[in-house]
């Protein structure tokens, strides 16, 4: 089947140049076969020039595939054209060049924050429609030979000075001599399905401002340089990724937004990622935010790969989902989710960081944080760090909603947590940022409408924390919660300077108290709990008077009753 039928295509292709003595070199089928334009595939010689002669070609007819056959095909930086596939058959390897003249740098039209980091590619397609790259084959970028390729200080500056708008491009010295495999920029109707991807310099893959983008069925295994994400889908609307398999040593599967255009209208499904930093993550970057995300049907596992240059061997958060450079977070559905190993299976944070996407703009304010559903969800071998929920003062996060998660945690329990948990508004997000949290199942800070529903949380790393810290949230409800505790936990429950909770249907464990109320709660409402194995319901603290809680319809301990 002909790949542009996968694909969109309207309008009709601006010719482009080719040399006359390739024209006819077009198979029969339509497609172009590199080693007709004279690419050996030996490993040794570099085939650029034959291999952008043949994009050359279709581009010229109108577009087509370009098919590498079987054999390892050594090349610089390809450019691909209008309505151009590269198509790699089984047996077929695009081998990234290891010497760095052969990647030369590009200015990229759509400024952001990421032309502070490298203009390079294997493959690279700016401002184009209707592209693809398919097949059984592999792209191998060799990005091990770059790692300690530092850029020098004449390089960076020669560099800013010949690409980059005043003030606009000032590339770091640690990435810039670093290719990605792929980046595709502000291209229209974007396929990539079934194809190998190894070993980049950088990231993965990097697709910055585009639209219709389907990533379908490929394979990726980045390790051996920092910075290894897996795919990087940057300020790009109506996007799918389905049917992926990924390790990375950085984050796999990555929502960012470098630029002014917000990641959204995405839909990641029946995808299996391992990863030493966060598996799936929306965040770091965010100037333009995250819109209509719906993430469903993943398994997320530990690395395959014992050591780590990034993150740590058991990885860091399963999902992350962070708003730090202002934009917008919202309307997230998250669902079905299995998860092994990690640091922290949920970690979720609004920060100030604020990141400009541009040297000497202003400063963003705090952004938003809100509407954000995960269902469904079973975590095994979690590290007793703990799951963070948290905004900042004055900038809550808004309307979130947990259901049905069942997470079992790691000992042995940690010793010397902190009683005060310091905010770090400008900090990197990253789920061990606050260390051990005061909780061991979910620390909830500056938090307006959370509703934890059908939660289970245990294993062997309880220690005598609670399992859930609310701390200045409003508006929350706590439905069917069941919380292993150990013996001598002084609460299962705390609830701190937190107005309008709701806790129902929820089983008491084995410790001194259910819910511990501290500061300043108001409007806590108790009922139809089984709290028979607490020693007492609940136990107020100075600031909090009796008239804040309503507890009735609650199974009680035998001796008990509401505790004072």
């Amino acid at each position: 089947m002909n790949i542009f039928r996968t694909l969109i295509v309207a309008g009709l292709c601006v010719a482009r140049w080719a040399p006359a003595e390739f024209v006819h070199t077009k198979e029969a089928d339509g497609t172009y076969n590199v080693t007709q334009f004279h690419a050996v595939g030996d490993g040794v010689t570099l085939d650029t020039a034959a291999i952008q002669a043949a994009i050359g070609a279709a581009a010229t007819q109108g577009g087509g595939e370009v098919v590498f056959p079987p054999g390892r095909f050594l090349t610089g930086t390809l450019y691909l054209k209008d309505r151009v596939a590269l198509r790699l058959l089984q047996g077929a390897t695009i081998l990234g060049s290891a010497n760095l003249a052969d990647y030369p740098a590009n200015h990229c039209k759509y400024p952001s924050w990421s032309d502070q980091y490298t203009a390079r590619a294997l493959i690279w397609g700016e401002g184009l429609q209707d592209i693809a790259i398919t097949g059984s084959g592999t792209i191998d970028g060799q990005g091990v030979f770059f790692r300690d390729n530092v850029a020098t200080p004449e390089e960076l500056e020669g560099i800013s000075k010949t690409l980059g708008e005043e003030g606009r491009y000032a590339p770091n010295k640690v990435y810039y001599n670093r290719p990605y495999l792929v980046r595709f920029i502000s291209c229209r109707n974007v396929l990539v399905e079934n194809v190998s991807m190894r070993n980049s310099a950088m990231w993965m893959q990097h697709y910055l401002d585009c639209d219709f983008v389907t990533l379908r069925g490929i394979k990726v295994f980045n390790h051996g340089c920092a910075n290894n994400d897996m795919i990087d889908i940057d300020g790009c609307r109506n996007v799918i990724v389905s049917d992926c398999f990924g390790d990375s040593d950085d984050d796999a599967l990555t929502l960012k937004s470098t630029g002014a255009r917000p990641t959204e209208h995405v839909a990641i499904t029946n995808c299996v990622l391992r990863s030493h930093c966060s598996a799936i993550k929306a965040g770091t970057e965010s100037s333009g935010g995250f819109k209509d995300i719906a993430i469903s049907n993943c398994v997320i596992q530990r690395s395959s790969v014992p050591q780590n240059r990034a993150g740590r061997p058991e990885g860091l958060a399963g999902i992350a989902l962070e708003i730090v450079d202002g934009g917008a977070l919202e309307r997230v559905a998250i669902s079905n989710l299995v998860i092994e190993g990690t640091t922290a299976p949920l970690f979720m944070r609004l920060g100030n960081r604020a990141r400009t996407i541009q040297p000497d703009l202003p400063k963003p304010p705090a952004g938003v944080f809100r509407d954000v559903s995960i269902d469904n969800l079973v975590a095994t071998g979690a590290s007793p760090t703990g799951c963070a929920i948290a905004g900042l003062p004055g900038h809550c996060i808004e309307n979130v909603t947990l259901s049905n998660i069942r997470i079992a945690f790691t000992g042995p329990a940690p010793e010397n947590i902190a009683a005060e948990v310091p905010e770090k508004e400008d900090q990197y997000p990253e789920c061990a940022m606050f260390g051990t949290l005061p909780a061991y199942g979910f620390y909830c800070r500056h938090v307006n409408g959370l509703q934890l529903r059908g939660i289970e949380l245990g294993g062997e790393a309880p220690g005598p924390r609670p399992a859930i810290v609310a701390d200045d949230v409003h508006d929350l409800r706590i439905d069917g919660l069941s919380a292993e505790a150990a013996p001598g936990t002084p609460a299962q429950v705390v609830l701190r300077d937190t107005t309008g909770a709701w806790i129902s249907g929820s089983t008491a464990a084995v410790a001194k108290t259910f819910l511990s109320l501290e500061n300043a709660c108001s409007g806590i409402r108790l009922t139809n709990n089984d709290l028979s194995s607490a020693r007492k319901p609940y136990l107020l603290g100075p600031s909090t008077p009796a008239s804040a809680v309503v507890a009735e319809f609650n199974l009680l301990p035998e001796a008990g009753k509401a505790g004072k």
